[in-house]
């Protein structure tokens, strides 16, 4: 009986033994199975996507920024340059503990606050693993020896070349040239960041960057192969990165020097262009800043003092500065009147010394006025510009129509950008009726059109534009597109070409008597004249060419009628802006100058001789460079003229 019950409970287990077996079994298998195809479809259908995972597990791929091209002046002198660095750099990956590792570097080198925190800053913003971090920028060759030496200790710390932009002449032409600064946040927002990858600086200001896109060039790439701690062992595949355009502009670095040494340590600009072609010769604003302080890097705090500087050094005043024109503006009023024939050459007025608009009570001044008198007497349109009398155009103006001598005006380029790749060039304020009413909110007077016609009132110019209209007089009215750039080793950057364009209105004589009378302001004097040209005792005396020039002040702040100006009583910032235009030689122009001295006081005296200084800079070295040529090339002798003779005549001539 306990056999037979024994049997029959020995056959169960077994059965259930083979069962769970079995499912067992099944299990297996098809875990078998599934991992079977987990393999195949790993190696044969993602096996190019795994791959190419792995391969990029241990090949790292690190952009080459291309070498910016370089910036010259029309003589061939560099005024932008590229040169090596070596910076102090992180893979932060490698380094492990941060803040134990800037503390050891800090005991090593010199490391500042704001370089610790630009440092943290870049590693929040670092987008790439394994991609180094610039710690310190232009280190010299004892911190180069001294992070080399202990390299074995600095983990993910290295030593890298870089090669920076260098500017030699500094200040002189910060403002023209320009600079390039780091790139920021905002710049990532809009840059195509596979051009850029690599690079850490680009064209903020000046030609560096109206031209970013020439200078910049194209970056390569450089692939390599990495151990497990992200060591390079190998290079896998290069491509090299091709360099910018070199640019060579019209500035001539002589004529800067030789302007802004007339300058000197005056608030001011200069402006000096070729009036055949347009061509941007000189451009000198002062105070200026050093901007190879932007490529090796500022604290705050000196950033804050650059940028808050009551003289404002960051301010290009040649081209962004905004300033009444004074009377450098009678010129084109005199062509205004000309143009719509509402006065002669001959047309004669006496200037007493005071102006008043029929049934008005308010007096406009002649800048002779005193309260004992003052006026030029008997004056017609040439004398009234040599003698700059403020009451001719007061009568002058009195008779033109609301907004005609601002649509006149306009054609010298005032109220809009004419220059063709001038970065940031201000287009100056040339009031009419719809700009008052838009602005002020007011209907155009007679007497705005009195205040402008001496240069004052609403109307605001810059430096650059006074020297274009200086160079479209030069020109007999033909206005050409001033501009930086002369050429390119490349295809030449496009801008937007505009054609030459034509005075409309005055005729050839008008021109040609117009800068007679120009002449005189600086040539007319001792010679028996009963009135001299405004600016003949400051610069005409001992001159060797020609000058055509007029002078300018405009008043700052508003003076009570009844009252005399006292530069004494007025603070420095609040006194006349000094302007000087002129050109040379006056019959056939090779340069034209506008010179302002801010704050400077009177427009002949002050202004004057910087311009003077400028003309005689470029004219006297024309005139060697043409006595030299005659030297290399002598005239050949004729029948009547033997060889000797001729040497004796040209050795005579020179």
């Amino acid at each position: 009986m306990l056999s037979s019950h024994r049997s029959k409970y020995g056959h169960r287990e077994q059965a259930a033994f083979a069962s769970r077996t079995f499912t067992i079994m099944v299990v297996v298998a098809a875990l078998f199975c599934l991992l079977l195809m987990r393999l195949i479809w790993l190696m044969v259908f993602k096996h190019d996507t795994y791959e190419t995972l792995s391969v990029e597990n241990h090949i790292q791929a690190f952009a080459l920024p291309p070498q910016r091209g370089l910036i010259y002046d029309r003589n061939g002198e560099l005024l932008a340059d590229n040169r090596t660095a070596f910076s102090v750099a992180v893979v932060t990956e490698l380094a492990g503990d941060l803040d134990a590792m800037l503390a050891e570097v800090g005991a090593l080198i010199d490391l500042s606050a704001a370089e610790v925190a630009a440092f943290r800053d870049r590693v929040a913003d670092k987008s790439r693993p394994l991609e180094s971090v610039p710690l310190k920028t232009g280190i010299n060759s004892r911190e180069r020896a001294i992070i080399e030496v202990n390299r074995h200790r600095l983990h993910g710390v290295r030593v890298t070349p870089e090669i920076i932009r260098y500017y030699p002449y500094g200040p002189l032409m910060a403002h023209a040239v320009g600079s390039v600064r780091r790139i920021s946040a905002d710049d990532l927002e809009t840059l195509d960041r596979a051009r850029y990858r690599g690079t850490r600086f680009i064209g903020k200001r000046g030609v560096e960057a109206f031209y970013e896109s020439s200078l910049h060039g194209e970056p390569g790439m450089r692939s390599v192969a990495v151990n497990v701690h992200g060591v390079e062992q190998r290079e896998v595949a290069t491509r090299k990165p091709h360099a910018g355009q070199s640019l060579t502009l019209h500035l001539d670095s002589a004529l800067q020097i030789a302007a802004s040494a007339a300058l000197g340590q005056r608030r001011g600009a200069v402006v000096a262009i070729a009036p055949s072609t347009g061509g941007i010769m000189a451009m000198v604003s002062y105070p200026s800043y050093d901007p190879n302080m932007f490529v090796a890097g500022m604290a705050p705090a000196q950033y804050a003092a650059l940028s808050g500087a009551r003289d404002t050094p960051l301010l290009d005043r040649a081209a962004r500065g905004r300033y009444a024109p004074g009377s450098t503006f009678k010129p084109v009023v005199g062509l205004a009147g000309l143009a719509l024939e509402l006065v002669d050459w001959e047309r004669e007025i006496f200037d007493n010394g005071e102006f008043r608009l029929p049934g008005q009570r308010r007096v406009y001044r002649d800048w002779s006025w005193t309260a004992r008198g003052g006026g030029q007497g008997v004056v017609n349109l040439h004398r009234a510009i040599y003698r700059s009398s403020n009451v001719y155009f007061y009568t002058l103006a009195a008779k033109m129509e609301t907004d005609q001598l601002s649509h006149f005006a306009a054609q010298f380029g005032f109220g809009r950008v004419t220059s063709l790749d001038v970065e940031g060039a201000d287009p100056g304020i040339l009031p009419d009726s719809d700009w008052k009413m838009g602005n002020k909110g007011e209907p155009w007077y007679r007497g705005d059109t009195i205040n402008m016609s001496i240069g004052q009132g609403d109307l605001l110019v810059t430096p650059l534009q006074l020297a274009t209209a200086a160079a479209v007089i030069a020109n007999r009215g033909r206005l050409v597109s001033p501009h930086l750039l002369k050429s390119s080793d490349g295809p030449l950057p496009e801008f937007e070409r505009r054609p030459v364009q034509q005075v409309r209105g005055p005729s050839a004589e008008d021109w040609e008597r117009l800068v007679d009378a120009m002449t005189d302001v600086v040539h007319r004097g001792n010679r028996g004249f009963r009135q001299n040209g405004t600016a003949w005792a400051y610069i005409g005396r001992d001159i060797s060419y020609r000058m055509a020039g007029k002078s300018g002040t405009a008043q700052v702040v508003e003076i009570e009628q009844g009252k005399e100006y006292d530069e004494d009583e007025l603070d420095e910032y609040h006194r006349k802006h000094a302007w000087f235009i002129a050109f040379a030689p006056a019959d056939h122009p090779e340069l034209a100058v506008a010179v302002l001295v801010e704050n400077g006081g009177g427009g002949s005296s002050v202004a004057g001789p910087v311009a003077r200084e400028v003309l005689d800079s470029y004219m006297l070295r024309r005139m060697a460079e043409d006595r030299v040529m005659a030297r290399a090339s002598p005239p050949r002798a004729t029948t009547t003229e033997s060889t000797a003779g001729a040497a004796d005549r040209l050795r005579a001539e020179t």
